[in-house]
């Protein structure tokens, strides 16, 4: 697994040598639905969010890391950046509903702890699988990484990572698209791309609403004769290979424009490019068609 950050792991400076703590521990301090210290209460359908100290690690840690993923939040309550980084931790545990679980260690009643895990800054994070450290990083990471980096540490552990809850904003972007509102969809997916620049369902339904546009009026069966009459007419064929998008025969759409790259050159060629391109968007990269054509594409190219 890898972690999120740019900066290397802290594991390339040398393991973290746990022998000292693997002692018999009393029973837990918190679990499911006991509040944590300026966060909210753990929740779902079992233990997510859990104080541990040196007495509790061998039982809270080690092994439950054993069936269980779990995630080692170094912290303190000086410390400004673990409060910005400790709640989204927690949010994410919450909504994690026991595939992983969250174990808070304050830093200044645990410093034992601290050392052992050789804390030079917080806040640190540590990912725990099988009763051994896997991963770890030191700051604050933004929500979106960290929902990959907890991902892979559930790939670590053999557990398939919960969905994530779709996004309200994104639903209210669709339902306009849906119903025709364009410009509320167009404004909606900009947003979300603000914020988010890498989302892949922003990006299509904004490419979404591009086609839409392209083929206000259009009379479909219309459009496809004339494609038929002017097989080398650029914007009858392009207008074309949106109808066929809209009518869910996406693969004709790609192998019409891919046919015509091979047959221009120059600006022309990179218009059809971009134009395929832009339907790609709107399908996603895992759509099995979308691959093939993509390499039909480059044959075509190069």
């Amino acid at each position: 697994m890898s972690d999120p950050r740019t900066t290397p792991s802290i594991f390339t400076r040398g393991a973290v040598d746990l022998s000292a703590l693997r002692a018999p521990a009393p029973t837990p301090t918190r679990a499911e639905g006991a509040p944590s210290p300026g966060g909210p209460p753990s929740g779902g359908g079992g233990v997510t969010v859990i104080d541990v100290t040196e007495a509790t690690f061998q039982s809270e840690v080690l092994e439950r890391s054993l069936t269980t993923p779990v995630v080692i939040d170094f912290w303190a309550e000086w410390c400004q950046p673990c409060k910005q980084l400790s709640p989204i931790l927690e949010k994410l545990a919450v909504e994690g509903d026991g595939a992983w679980v969250l174990a808070k260690v304050d830093v200044d009643s645990n410093p034992r702890l601290a050392q052992m895990f050789r804390v030079q800054g917080i806040p640190m994070v540590y990912a725990v699988v099988g009763g051994q450290p896997v991963d770890a990083f030191t700051g604050v990471v933004p929500e979106p990484q960290l929902r990959q980096w907890i991902d892979a540490v559930l790939k670590a552990g053999g557990v398939q990572a919960p969905a994530a809850p779709e996004d309200p904003r994104l639903i209210e972007a669709d339902d306009a698209l849906m119903t025709g509102d364009l410009d509320t969809a167009e404004q909606a997916y900009k947003k979300l791309l603000a914020d988010s620049p890498a989302d892949a369902a922003a990006e299509a339904g904004l490419a979404h609403v591009a086609l839409a546009r392209r083929v206000v009026g259009v009379d479909p069966r219309a459009a496809l004769t004339d494609a038929e009459a002017k097989p080398d007419d650029v914007a009858v064929q392009l207008l074309a290979a949106d109808v066929e998008v809209l009518s869910g025969l996406a693969d004709q759409a790609y192998k019409r424009l891919v046919d015509l790259v091979r047959r221009t050159s120059g600006d022309e060629r990179e218009e059809i490019r971009k134009h395929l391109l832009s339907l790609f968007t709107i399908a996603g990269p895992d759509d099995p068609a979308v691959a093939s054509a993509r390499r039909a594409l480059a044959s075509a190219l190069f």
